[in-house]
């Protein structure tokens, strides 16, 4: 189980952010297109892959199976297995790891892992109560029990139910994922300030990169009217303190601070890494951008889910020995300005280190310096199945431009768990 886990290549789509409308690419389409331009460009077939693995959190009812959905449109061959994963907001990162354990065990030599979703498309529900009555009507045999239905109907049967905020709803604590945002910012007193100049932060770190064209991962797509999408559209370059001030609090109207501006965003994306054993890479002659050292997953209160990079980072930092600043880079998915915020907190309290993470104190306080320093999803958005690939991707992407280094990508998990990877350039 010492292999080592070589990540190839990687890529992904631009991060379009929904308006409101269903986006031009379905999330199978997102997937394809970003795995064709990233296997076209390597020394193998698509069919030389032994599987395909893609997270999805919210695949639409006709990609059933996504992963062996886009293999297929790939042409990876109808002998290369394909399937899919879900974590929830950690399905791309699961992908990898499931492709590591295979690769591990010598079942895989070359496997292309990644996550997509395309949150515009989640669907608009009917009622239970619609659904009931669409029951009774379909069993009535007689015009007059149709009638009698008929004369039942109410108008409100009609109100949609918004698929996407039951999917952001933790079933189990009641609570949409932004209220355990507001949870833990209180837990830890970060206000409204701290949150919003966080947020302008990210803004202001991705237009900076995507200046420096450090987002060289992105590959464009074209849609079907020929559009061309060519960068994540979800910055605002004129972000600012008093832009974000005027927004009212979305989740808890009466007390809260956290806002749509000093959130995550709903989008669509996909990202992709290639990962190999070293006999793949000796076979196919690949040079490998780095590789993937080890990961940890955590669970924890779903209430308090925000928190579960610092569950999973911590002992995967423990078992190689390393303090928080011993890293080159981190990557910590943006879900919300209050939830990265609250793991930088969590870290440097002793008392939550004691009784919540089993440390003699504090684990000490993390150089922001080295934290998203391309900005992160606040700015160019969270769709929930690529993050934990895109983040991976990224990182190692910074590292490869720090000249190399070692980092950790982590990510907080709706239902109350956490991901971490350490990956090396």
């Amino acid at each position: 189980m010492n292999k080592p886990i070589y990540v190839v290549d990687g890529a992904r789509t631009p991060f379009l952010k929904a308006r409101n409308a269903p986006g031009p690419f379905a999330a199978s389409d997102l997937a394809v297109a970003a795995g064709r331009a990233l296997v076209s460009r390597q020394r193998f077939a698509p069919t030389d892959l032994d599987e395909v693995i893609l997270g999805c959190a919210s695949p639409s009812s006709d990609e059933t199976n996504i992963g062996r959905v886009v293999a297929l449109r790939m042409d990876c061959g109808q002998d290369t297995p394909g399937w899919t994963v879900m974590r929830n907001c950690a399905s791309g990162m699961q992908a990898l790891d499931s492709a590591m354990v295979n690769i591990q065990t010598g079942r895989s030599q070359l496997v292309l892992a990644g996550g997509v979703d395309a949150l515009s498309r989640a669907p608009l529900l009917y009622s239970e109560a619609m659904t009931r009555w669409f029951a009774a009507f379909a069993s009535a045999r007689t015009l007059g029990q149709r009638a009698a239905q008929l004369a039942r109907f109410r108008p409100g049967y009609l109100a949609p139910v918004i698929g996407i905020m039951k999917g952001l709803t933790d079933p189990v604590v009641g609570q949409i994922m932004g209220q355990t945002a507001e949870n833990i910012a209180f837990r830890f007193g970060i206000d409204r300030r701290q949150m919003d100049a966080y947020a302008v932060r990210s803004h202001q770190r991705v237009a900076a990169a995507q200046d420096a064209g450090h987002y060289d991962e992105v590959v464009p797509l074209i849609g079907p009217d020929g559009e061309i999408y060519q960068a994540d559209d979800g910055v605002r370059r004129d972000s600012s303190m008093q832009n974000l001030a005027k927004l009212k609090p979305f989740f808890d109207r009466k007390y809260g601070n956290v806002t749509a501006a000093n959130s995550s965003q709903i989008t669509d994306g996909a990202a992709w890494l290639i990962l190999a054993a070293e006999e793949a890479v000796e076979k196919y002659r690949l040079e490998p951008l780095g590789r993937i050292v080890d990961s940890q997953w955590a669970a924890l209160d779903p209430a308090q889910m925000g928190l579960g990079p610092v569950h999973a980072a911590t002992p995967l930092l423990q078992r190689h020995g390393l303090g928080l600043n011993d890293l080159d880079a981190w990557e910590i998915n943006e879900a919300f300005a209050a939830q990265v915020l609250a793991c930088l907190a969590a870290w440097s309290d002793d008392s939550y280190c004691r009784d919540e993470l089993g440390l003699p104190g504090a684990l000490g306080q993390l150089d922001e310096d080295k934290l998203n320093v391309d900005g992160g999803a606040i700015a160019l958005g969270h769709p929930v199945g690529a993050s934990g690939a895109r983040i991976v991707l990224h990182l190692l992407n910074v590292l490869k431009r720090k000249g190399g280094g070692r980092g950790v990508a982590s990510i907080c998990i709706g239902g109350g768990q956490g991901g971490a990877m350490l990956v090396e350039a």
